[in-house]
C-alpha cells in the first residue's frame, strides 16, 4: 500500500477549556425579598428626617417661604379644626357622662372628657387635618415640581432642595399644629361643657371642679408636644413622597394619597407609644 493510499488519522476531539469544565452553571436568580422595599423606604424617611432637623440650623433660612407657607397651612385648616372640634368634645362628653353616670360618679364628668380633648382628640384632629389638607399640598407641589424636574436644576445650580423647600415646610406644619391645638382644645372643651350642661343636666360648678381636681400642667404640655411631633411627621411624610414620586403626574397623585394614609398610620403609632411613656413619667393628680 503506497502513502497516498494510507488511511486518514481520526479527527481529534474538540477541546473543551479547563474553566468551562470546572465553572458551575449560574445559578437561579433569587425572588426579591418582599421585606427589603419597605425598609428602603424606612430608612430614607429617616435620613430626610435627620438631613430636615440639620439644615433646620443652616444659613440663608427661608424666611419668607416659612411664612406663606405658615399661612397657606393655617388658612385652610383652621375653619375646619374648630367646627371638627365641637362634635368631638361634646361626643367625648357625652360618653364620658353616660359612663359617670352608670358608676354613680357624674361629678368628675368635666374631667374625664377635658383631660380626653387635651391629651388625645386635639393633637390627633389638629394633626389629621394639616395632614389631609397641607401635608397633600405640599406632597403635590414638591412632586410637580420634581416631575418638571426644577429640583434637578436646583441641585445643578448648587441649590439644596430641603433646605430651600422642605425646611420651610416642615416648620410651617410644626408652628401651626402647635397653635391650632389650643385653638382646638378651648373650642372642643366648651362644647362638651355645653352639651353636659344642657343635655345630661350636670351642673357647671360641678364641671369645672372636676377638671381643676383632676387636671395638671403636664397634660397641657403633652398636648402641645404631641401637636409638635404629629406636625413634623406630616411635614416629613409629605416631604419625602413628594421627592420621590414614581412616573409622571399619575404617580404624584399615588404619592399624595400614600402620604396621607402613612401618615395617620403613624401618627396613631406615635400617639399610643407616647401617651404610654407619659403615663409612666408623670403620675396621674392625687396618685
Amino acid at each position: 500500500m503506497s502513502i497516498d493510499e494510507r488511511p486518514a488519522p481520526p479527527p481529534e476531539p474538540p477541546t473543551v477549556p479547563l474553566e468551562a469544565v470546572r465553572t458551575p452553571p449560574p445559578a437561579p436568580p433569587r425572588p426579591p425579598n418582599p421585606l427589603l422595599g419597605p425598609l428602603r423606604q424606612t430608612g430614607r424617611l429617616f435620613a430626610l428626617t435627620l438631613e430636615v432637623l440639620r439644615a433646620i440650623f443652616r444659613r440663608p433660612f427661608q424666611f419668607r417661604e416659612f411664612i406663606e407657607q405658615f399661612w397657606f397651612i393655617a388658612s385652610v385648616t383652621i375653619l375646619p379644626a374648630a367646627l371638627v372640634s365641637i362634635p368631638f368634645g361634646a361626643v367625648i362628653a357625652l360618653q364620658v357622662g353616660s359612663l359617670t353616670q352608670q358608676l354613680g360618679a357624674q361629678s368628675f364628668t368635666g374631667g374625664a372628657s377635658v383631660l380626653a380633648v387635651i391629651q388625645q382628640a386635639s393633637p390627633l384632629i389638629v394633626s389629621l387635618l394639616i395632614a389631609g389638607a397641607g401635608g397633600s399640598a405640599i406632597c403635590a407641589d414638591l412632586g410637580s415640581r420634581k416631575i418638571r424636574e426644577e429640583l434637578d436644576a436646583m441641585e445643578v445650580m448648587g441649590v439644596s432642595p430641603v433646605q430651600r423647600l422642605v425646611v420651610p415646610r416642615v416648620l410651617a406644619t410644626m408652628f401651626v399644629a402647635l397653635l391650632l391645638n389650643g385653638l382646638v382644645s378651648v373650642v372642643g372643651t366648651l362644647g362638651g361643657y355645653f352639651l353636659n350642661v344642657g343635655l345630661q343636666h350636670g351642673t357647671p360648678g360641678a364641671y369645672l371642679q372636676s377638671f381643676s381636681a383632676l387636671a395638671q400642667l403636664p397634660d397641657l404640655y403633652v398636648g402641645e408636644l404631641k401637636a409638635l411631633v404629629f406636625g413634623l411627621i406630616a411635614g416629613i411624610v409629605a416631604a419625602y413622597r413628594g421627592l420621590n414620586p414614581r412616573g409622571g403626574p399619575k404617580g404624584v397623585g399615588d404619592a399624595v394619597n400614600q402620604s396621607v394614609v402613612i401618615t395617620f398610620i403613624l401618627l396613631l403609632v406615635v400617639n399610643m407609644a407616647m401617651t404610654a411613656v407619659y403615663l409612666q413619667i408623670v403620675p396621674p393628680k392625687g396618685g
